[in-house]
């Protein structure tokens, strides 16, 4: 087995005063970086596929939102929101020199992505978005509220895994053990008092209690904001969260967008697949 590719951890300032952090794999100078956003409970382990098959070749920033893995905790949880998040990134961009990157975004990762282009396309030399887009079905949204910032805490791996499976086993009915472990150890870590816990603020559920009923904003503007660029659309085939209808539906309004189903998985797919991976070196073909 190859080693996994090294990395340095840099950091950034929010406008608020947090220390965030991110992974920064070495990669050439003459490509536009590749730029990883997670989605709503992850942290930079989640892109570890994507940095064993394209660092060298690319550079590749993965980044923590604040109150996940090594970023610091809001003080205000209310800035646990889509519209800080990207902000947040905006003073990445500036302070890390970014010019342009390839963003790939995963659900919340993927929303950050769409709100920075409709600010300002041109930061996006191409997109991967990773079983998100401009509708969130209803189910799967409840799914998530259901589980995040709950704050359970196990013994061991063994038990975490175990849990973790009893929460996202329908999303990926093929998983074995040891797929299970490396996917716990992805998403929790090992706390201060020895009990294996997520790597969040569970503060990050905060707001999802705060949104008023019946609040629905237009995303469809900002992934058409991303045309003329390429783009790919990743979805699950067993996903809660983006439907196939939805899916369809990006690939006729946005030109130059590819859409790729991955089968038996759900939400969302882990970039480990082949037939991901194969998609994303596609698109990042027509940027080298």
């Amino acid at each position: 087995m190859l080693a996994a590719p090294a990395y340095e951890d840099g950091t950034w300032q929010s406008a608020d005063g947090l220390t965030l952090h991110y992974r920064d794999y070495a990669g050439r100078d003459d490509r536009p970086p590749i730029l990883c956003l997670p989605g709503l409970t992850r942290n930079a382990r989640d892109f570890e596929p994507i940095a064993d098959t394209f660092a060298g070749e690319w550079r590749v920033i993965c980044v923590e939102l604040r109150g996940r893995g090594e970023s610091e905790y809001a003080k205000d949880p209310g800035s646990y929101n889509p519209l800080q998040y990207a902000q947040d990134i905006d003073a990445l961009f500036e302070q890390a020199g970014l010019k342009q990157v390839v963003a790939i975004g995963t659900s919340l990762g993927g929303i950050i992505t769409m709100l920075m282009a409709g600010q300002d396309a041109s930061r996006f030399a191409g997109v991967v978005l990773n079983d998100i887009g401009p509708v969130i079905e209803p189910d799967g949204l409840e799914r998530i509220k259901d589980y995040v910032g709950q704050g359970r805490s196990y013994p061991t791996w063994m038990h975490a895994a175990r849990a973790i499976k009893e929460t996202n086993g329908v999303a990926f009915p093929d998983y074995d053990t040891q797929q299970w472990l490396d996917f716990t150890k992805r998403v929790m870590c090992l706390s201060g008092n020895g009990r294996i816990t997520f790597d969040y603020d569970m503060h990050i559920a905060d707001p999802f209690d705060d949104q008023p009923e019946g609040v629905d904003f237009d995303m469809w503007p900002l992934l058409k904001s991303l045309s003329g660029r390429p783009v790919l659309a990743l979805r699950g085939e067993l996903s809660d969260l983006l439907s196939a209808e939805t899916l369809a539906k990006m690939e006729r309004e946005v030109p130059d967008l590819e859409a790729v189903t991955v089968p038996r998985v759900g939400h969302a797919p882990t970039l480990a697949e082949p037939i991901a991976q194969q998609a994303i070196a596609k698109l990042l073909g027509k940027i080298a």
